[in-house]
């Protein structure tokens, strides 16, 4: 584990995936650097429900949820100033053009990548998203 994943300690994150495995393989990465999920969960409903009366550390979010898009969601936590990740299998040219400024990474990829980044998104602490 790198110095920047060891930024990762005690921090709240949301994960938002629909795909089982990889859900369950990024709360894992996420404990091994100290982090503690939130999740996962694989709807924005049940994503509402886990930070309606506190806000995570940190999110990790795929866009496509089941064919539903999450940009709603991320929205919503960048405005207040939540750390995102959007971890997809669509390129950031297909993003909507919101959130193409938000840190994210094309799937496949290893959760050793996922965990830095995420670590340097928290420590850059964005200030949200503009419209």
């Amino acid at each position: 584990m790198t110095n920047r994943q060891n930024s990762l300690a005690g921090a709240r994150v949301l994960v938002v995936e629909d795909e089982f495995l990889i859900a369950d393989d990024l709360a894992r990465a996420l404990r091994r650097c100290g982090a503690e999920p939130l999740g996962p969960v694989g709807t924005i409903s049940d994503a509402h429900r886990l930070i309606t009366n506190e806000l995570p550390d940190a999110a990790i979010l795929d866009l496509n949820l089941h064919g539903v898009n999450a940009a709603e969601l991320v929205e919503h936590l960048a405005d207040n100033h939540v750390p995102c990740l959007i971890v997809s299998g669509y390129g950031v040219r297909s993003f909507p053009a919101g959130l193409r400024a938000v840190a994210s990474l094309e799937k496949p990829v290893s959760y050793d990548q996922v965990t830095k980044k995420l670590a340097d998104v928290i420590q850059a602490k964005p200030a949200g998203l503009s419209s």
